[in-house]
């Protein structure tokens, strides 16, 4: 099968809806004995609107005629990745060793699929003379997209030029969200700080040696804010009002180096002009999820909605280790980049794609934010809980 949608037909309802998610199954098997490889289908039920990746693994097969990993067949732990517009079954290759009449295995997801539905998430892999050999799928599967930036470049971060207040303007970030200094209905117990605010705590944003620092901390003497103490200090950079940092469709490009201290929220997004939602988050590390690992997971989603009512979301969690070869994230450098098109948004990291979706929000323009925030109640000492960016850039396009 081949998935023949670009979702041109969709209604978004102007960004309040998305396509239904495809489904991802597994499907049995069966190879013939003496044979070196066997194929395992892996299916989605309809055209994705977004890419889809699944981590499966060999499993020992059970009983009398259990084949095992080092003496029947070789142990895969695979990556499976579908584009939107890819064909709809592709196949998983596990090495054969040497399976004898009635041996099985079995290939597993680890767990549920980043960006789809888990439909059957086991497949029993057969030794069998009497059937058919599953066959290897067929057809052309894109490869991923390399970043470059098509438009015209609009803004570039320099210590030169940086500006920022309060409430920010039309040549200045805001140190605050459009809603404030606080977001405790996401369970965060960060302030956002601004040291013309707050005299005499450490700086929440401020140029290093390596680029422009977002700080977070626990901070030494309480501040008492809106009717509430707080013990952290979160940071944020936000662009509503600095007309400079909007772009309907382009490329935003950041250089960073993220924190890796536990409870700690950093995160590159981007929200309407008009109002949240819609919100498009090019990084998100949530380092108030004991599963976080800082140096080899990143997060991409999409929120539609409307009027401060978000009604759907899509994205995914990549251990991007294992799907992209890509890691580090808190040692050095990288590159986190959104391409925003009529058609769909691609992610990327270190200029390879790493997701794309349908675009549900034709029309709108988008100003970026970036900030460190915090969700804990602990000591929030260890690590690091600074995001350093090295370089911000956007290219608008028409």
């Amino acid at each position: 099968m081949t998935a023949v949608s670009d979702f041109s037909d969709f209604d978004f309802a102007n960004g309040t809806r998305l396509p239904e998610k495809a489904t991802l199954s597994l499907s049995n098997a069966t190879f013939r004995p003496g044979s070196n490889v066997a194929y395992v289908p892996v299916t989605l039920d309809r055209p994705t609107p977004n890419t889809v990746i699944a981590r499966v693994i060999t499993v020992n097969g059970s009983g009398t005629y259990r084949a095992i990993s080092g003496y029947n067949y070789q142990t895969v732990d695979a990556v499976v990745i579908f584009r939107p517009d890819d064909p709809l079954v592709q196949t998983v290759a596990v090495p054969i060793i040497g399976a004898t009449e009635g041996q099985q295995f079995q290939l597993k997801l680890r767990e549920v699929p980043w960006g789809g539905l888990q439909g059957q998430s086991t497949a029993t892999v057969t030794a069998s003379s009497a059937a058919q050999a599953t066959a290897k799928a067929t057809g052309t599967f894109r490869e991923p997209r390399s970043f470059a930036a098509t438009g015209t470049l609009q803004f570039e971060l320099l210590k030169a030029t940086h500006k920022r207040s309060p409430d920010g303007g039309w040549d200045r970030w805001a140190t605050s969200l459009a809603n404030g200094r606080t977001q405790p209905g996401n369970g965060e117990t960060g302030l956002y700080l601004d040291s013309t605010i707050f005299p005499g705590i450490e700086g929440p944003v401020y140029w290093g040696s390596s680029g422009l620092v977002l700080h977070s901390q626990k901070l030494k003497t309480p501040i008492s804010y809106g009717g509430q103490t707080w013990y952290y200090g979160a940071t944020v950079l936000d662009g509503r009002n600095f007309l400079a940092s909007q772009i309907g469709y382009g490329q935003y490009e950041w250089v960073a180096r993220m924190p890796n201290r536990r409870g700690s929220w950093p995160a590159f997004w981007l929200v309407s002009t008009s109002g949240w939602p819609p919100e498009i988050d090019v990084y998100e590390g949530f380092g108030y999820q004991s599963y976080w690992d800082f140096d080899r997971h990143v997060a991409h989603t999409v929120h539609v909605g409307a009027n401060s009512t978000r009604y759907d979301q899509r994205g995914v969690t990549i251990q991007t280790q294992q799907a992209y070869g890509l890691s580090g994230y808190s040692q050095d450098f990288h590159r986190f980049a959104v391409d925003i098109q009529r058609d769909y948004i691609t992610w990327f990291v270190d200029g390879v794609e790493t997701y794309q979706s349908v675009n549900p929000f034709r029309g709108f323009r988008f100003y970026p934010i970036m900030d460190v925030a915090v969700k804990t109640n602990s000591a929030y000492d260890d690590g690091s809980g600074d995001m350093i960016i090295r370089s911000f850039k956007i290219y608008s396009a028409p």
